[in-house]
């Protein structure tokens, strides 16, 4: 597949792109590379060859949920301005 001036022009167009006419001709010899590329890839042979959801053919291992850290609120409210009892003490935004 090759593509023209006017057929990038209409894809720019469709695209909501401003494409000065200067820049189409270098446009056009950019996308017609990459669908090159695209087409050589349509002739690798992946028959036999089942889709993949994942390359390493097994899941994550799991963790226990579980609290690792904390317990100390006082140490991290230590740095805000007006803290307390172990919360943030924050202005009102709704009124």
């Amino acid at each position: 597949m090759s593509l023209d001036k006017a057929t990038v022009a209409s894809i720019a167009t469709l695209a909501r792109l401003r494409v000065p006419e200067d820049r189409l001709e270098p446009m056009v010899a950019d996308l017609n590379a990459i669908l090159g590329f695209v087409e050589q890839l349509n002739q690798v042979d992946t028959d036999g060859v089942e889709p993949l959801a994942s390359v390493t053919g097994h899941s994550l291992p799991q963790r226990e949920d579980a609290v690792t850290d904390g317990g100390y609120p006082d140490r991290v409210t230590a740095n805000a301005p007006d803290g307390g009892n172990g919360f943030y003490a924050v202005p009102k935004v709704v009124e």
